[in-house]
């Protein structure tokens, strides 16, 4: 022997836990960078937009194509401005700790006007196709005319009867703008009760299965949000 010592060898089983740690851990990184800047899940808490979604709905959100775009790649992704009839969704300007999601009325430069039902954009009746309405307060229906300052938007829910929306608060950043809604991926019918036995620590333990498929909106799965 010449005295010098062999290299020392990692030991198979410590390499493959050091394998798969490093897949964890970029899988884990790669999964927080697409819910911060890329999709991110939302569920529709109030029925402030039915028809087009439903309380109970769950989409997946576009986090890229409305997100702050003044730098050079912007041809390169697939960045879109704010326009009339999009859905977004966005931090409440009464608490900003609360997601909505409306619809875009009108933005920055653009005068808007509701009245009798009729929405005019710019003088011009625009349909509203979306737009649901049952029997409201007096003086629900009128808005405006307004002028919507530059960067900012109005929002309006498609159940104009039963949403605040800038109606109440007034129009709203853009820079507030989380994303737009792609697709329902799950419907779920709210249970008004859930039955004896199901909740936690009850004694039918297939409970959940059975109702998941129940209240499972089906056909919503998928379901395009325009």
């Amino acid at each position: 022997m010449d005295g010098s010592q062999a290299p020392w060898v990692v030991p198979r089983p410590v390499r493959t836990a050091c394998d798969y740690a490093e897949a964890i851990l970029v899988a884990v990184l790669l999964a927080v960078y697409a819910r911060t800047f890329v999709v991110e899940a939302f569920e529709i808490p109030s029925g402030s937009m039915e028809e087009t979604l439903l309380v109970g709905d769950h989409v997946v959100v576009d986090k890229l194509s409305h997100a702050p775009h003044a730098g050079p790649w912007r041809v390169l992704l697939p960045y879109r401005d704010l326009a009339a009839g999009d859905v977004v969704v966005f931090l409440s300007p009464e608490d900003p700790s609360v997601d909505l999601v409306k619809r875009v009325a009108a933005v920055g430069g653009e005068t808007f006007r509701i009245e009798g039902r009729r929405a005019l954009r710019n003088g011009l009746e625009v349909a509203e196709p979306w737009a649901r309405w049952e029997t409201p307060p007096p003086g629900r229906d009128a808005l405006g005319p307004l002028t919507v300052p530059p960067g900012q938007f109005l929002a309006l829910g498609d159940n104009r009867d039963h949403a605040r929306d800038s109606r109440t608060y007034g129009p709203v950043p853009e820079a507030s703008v989380k994303g737009r809604p792609l697709f329902v991926y799950w419907s779920r019918r709210p249970a008004e009760r859930e039955p004896a036995g199901t909740g936690p620590g009850g004694g039918r333990p297939f409970d959940g299965l059975v109702h998941f498929a129940q209240r499972t909106r089906w056909g919503r799965t998928f379901r395009m949000v325009r």
